[in-house]
């Protein structure tokens, strides 16, 4: 998925298991018809951000949490 926007002006999300000082976590973020991710550690340096079509999103968030299951 080839998606052009601008990271600073997406409203991005993150586990609430990330703890309150934002450091070591995944941000999420819906852009267009899929999901834009990136590590919060590298916001402020304009560091890379991933983007995927719905999809490819679901299969992944699907297959982690099956992975991970207590």
């Amino acid at each position: 998925m080839t998606t052009e926007f601008d990271p600073s002006a997406a409203r991005w999300g993150r586990s609430s298991y990330s703890g309150s000082n934002g450091g070591d976590c995944v941000q999420v973020a819906s852009v267009g018809g899929g999901f834009a991710v990136r590590d919060s550690k590298c916001v402020g340096d304009g560091g890379p951000v991933a983007v995927f079509s719905t999809g490819p999103w679901q299969t992944f968030l699907r297959r982690a949490a099956a992975e991970f299951r207590p």
